[in-house]
């Protein structure tokens, strides 16, 4: 190659990385703007090894103390950039779980929480098994529920709702799990049996997480609603069965099928008309009692 085509792959290889760059910027902006534009509160929480993106809807006086926090908690994001290469960052591109906490309906007191490494790679540098092999992994979950904790105090709740969408409903039901103040659990689109997830699509041992199926029986009595989309090939009906036939009976959980969802795409356009379903009311504090 001579001395020109040298320079013109330097140029070329210099427009990638810029690009790359400005893409990256993009994303870890999106979150923040949706969040200003919806009236929220963007903030960092430090929790163990991680630094935590959190967004909190402001007070509204005429909620009762009483009211649990409803947190939601986003998806896995931007992960990998081709079928076995991580993403440099996994901020999402569309914060799926955000756009849901900005629709949640009614007054009562709501929050967003983003995963270890989503809008805080660029400045804290982390390790990719976050958001691959290690997304549910037990320092995940402790640095989440310390999260958790913090957002706790600062809305003065006492109980909490965990909402989580797809990876981000897997970690929702590993945290209800392991505590004794969340008073339900939703999930949208969730690989709630991590096992029969990886069976499913032949993909690596997640030899580094936990599986919320697993423990699956600490949940026979907390009301729950998982909701999957009947075109949903990510995370298909059976691997949200092989997580509810843990459970007994008698638990009270609902599934609900929205049978022209996929995955991904859609979820917040619903979530308005959907979060207001007769079903919900069955979740404490998730309405008021004017049906918001």
């Amino acid at each position: 190659m001579n001395k020109r085509g040298h320079r013109m792959a330097r140029l070329g290889m210099g427009l990638c990385l810029l690009l790359a760059a400005c893409a990256i910027q993009g994303r870890q902006q999106h979150g923040p703007d949706l969040a200003a534009a919806g009236g929220w509160q963007w903030r960092t929480i430090p929790a163990g090894p991680f630094e935590l993106a959190a967004a909190t809807r402001p007070a509204r006086v005429s909620v009762a103390d009483t009211a649990p926090l409803v947190i939601y908690i986003e998806g896995d994001g931007f992960a990998y950039r081709s079928a076995t290469q991580p993403a440099q960052d996994p901020t999402p591109v569309d914060p799926v779980a955000l756009r849901l906490a900005l629709a949640h309906p009614g007054d009562g007191p709501a929050a967003w929480l983003a995963r270890p490494c989503q809008y805080t790679a660029v400045r804290r540098p982390c390790d990719p098994a976050y958001w691959t092999d290690a997304r549910w992994a037990p320092e995940v979950v402790d640095s989440t529920g310390m999260a958790l904790d913090q957002l706790k105090r600062d809305a003065g709740a006492g109980r909490l709702v965990l909402v989580g969408y797809s990876g981000g409903g897997a970690l929702a039901a590993l945290l209800a799990e392991r505590r004794d103040d969340v008073v339900a659990l939703v999930t949208v689109a969730a690989n709630l049996d991590l096992d029969s997830w990886v069976r499913a699509h032949d993909l690596a041992p997640l030899t580094r997480s936990l599986n919320p199926a697993a423990a699956a029986a600490a949940l026979a009595a907390l009301p729950q609603i998982h909701i999957s989309g009947g075109r949903d090939t990510t995370v298909g009906r059976d691997i949200l069965r092989a997580f509810t036939d843990r459970l007994p009976p008698s638990a009270p959980v609902r599934v609900l099928d929205i049978p022209d969802q996929d995955h991904g795409g859609g979820w917040a356009t619903i979530w308005p008309e959907l979060s207001r379903r007769a079903e919900f009311k069955s979740l404490p504090g998730w309405l008021p009692p004017s049906g918001g």
